[in-house]
């Protein structure tokens, strides 16, 4: 490397230093990028694609336009005021469509045709919150025995919450028993506490199938105890109880991993400091040790949350009617009815109603204060 009298530094190539040292930085940036290519395209096949064709499809109307598109170009003439004429039914039909089904008769029935005209729509959104457009394109309620997802919605926050709540408080006393009893001790109740992992989901669920049915494990104990009458075992199954038990039990290790990689990391000369100073063991642990953890609290639960919300195997199992999620639904539209626009709403509203929460959890605790350990 050396100087010439009047110019810039150069390298024993000859080319100026500056150049030499930008044209490094770009081969090491291009490297970097390459290293990463892999998993951006993963990424972007698997789960950016995805979420966008979802997206796309909740809006997407255009299939009943590519059937009849002759139908809809004449229909837009209409005046609404008869029926219409032979031409938009594409030839003369018009006697017998009415024979087939007596509502081609009623203008109201044409009228709702409307409502399919545009190639993109909100009506599965309104669908989804048990609304809907009218032949005018106002928006009014279903009707009372269509209005299901209002309560699936509220159902599955309510299932979510106390899933996430249940496993809080089964998993903070093991955390922190993991965190510590001496290392022999926490190895063999890690094993225990990690046992679900081991095991197939189906075969979980099918397990406590067993044990919550009413001549199941549970109601037999409780009745040799006499702590119940035979003819009044409880019903665990097919409902919302046996949903949350099921969940609770299932989740619990995605509450219990974050707390105890964050409880581990708690010096215990903190607790020991606190009782030196004449604070109780409760007091001491509430004012000391509570607050460590918050960051675990806050990863776990928001882990279990997010999981719990879009449920379907569990609930589908042990549910039935009355423990129906969202994600039921959507299953239920995707395979019987094949109506994906709803699927697609249903999916994009879930979608959107976790990124509020995950917003408003940043700006209330900070998504910086998280931690995994």
């Amino acid at each position: 490397m050396n100087q010439t009298a009047s110019g810039p530094i150069l390298t024993t190539d000859g080319i100026p230093l500056k150049v030499s040292l930008q044209k490094s930085e770009r081969r090491n940036k291009i490297r970097a990028f390459l290293l990463a290519a892999p998993l951006l395209v993963f990424i972007l096949v698997t789960f950016l694609i995805p979420i966008a064709d979802m997206l796309v499809r909740s809006i997407d109307d255009r299939q009943i336009n590519t059937v009849f598109p002759k139908t809809f170009e004449v229909y837009k003439k209409w005046d609404q005021q008869g029926l219409p004429s032979e031409e938009i039914e594409e030839g003369p039909y018009k006697e017998k469509m009415i024979a087939v089904d007596k509502r081609w008769a009623n203008i109201d029935y044409w009228k709702a045709l409307g409502v399919m005209v545009d190639p993109t729509t909100m009506g599965y959104y309104l669908n989804a919150v048990d609304l809907k457009f009218d032949s005018n394109k106002d928006i009014i309620r279903q009707k009372e025995n269509r209005r299901i997802y209002n309560h699936t919605w509220v159902k599955t926050f309510k299932i979510s919450f106390l899933v996430m709540f249940f496993c809080l408080i089964l998993g903070y006393p093991i955390s922190y028993l993991l965190a510590t009893l001496p290392l022999k001790y926490s190895n063999l109740l890690m094993i225990c506490g990690l046992l679900p992992f081991w095991t197939s989901l189906l075969v979980r669920t099918v397990a406590w199938m067993v044990m919550l049915q009413q001549k199941g494990v549970l109601n037999n104990l409780l009745v040799m105890s006499n702590l119940i009458a035979d003819e009044n075992r409880w019903q665990l199954m097919y409902n919302q109880t046996a949903v949350v038990i099921v969940m609770t039990q299932i989740l619990l290790p995605f509450m219990v991993l974050p707390l105890y990689s964050v409880m581990k990391t708690i010096p215990p000369t903190y607790m020991r400091a606190a009782l030196n100073l004449g604070a109780s063991p409760l007091h001491a642990f509430w004012k000391v040790y509570m607050p460590n953890s918050v960051p675990g609290i806050s990863a776990g639960c928001m882990l279990v949350f997010i999981i719990a919300i879009g449920y379907y195997i569990t609930p589908e199992l042990v549910g039935g009617k009355d423990g129906q999620m969202v994600g039921n639904w959507i299953a239920y539209h995707l395979k019987t009815t094949l109506n994906w626009g709803l699927c697609a709403s249903l999916g994009a509203i879930l979608l959107a109603v976790m990124t509020v929460l995950y917003w408003a959890y940043n700006k209330i605790v900070g998504i910086e204060n998280i931690k995994l350990g």
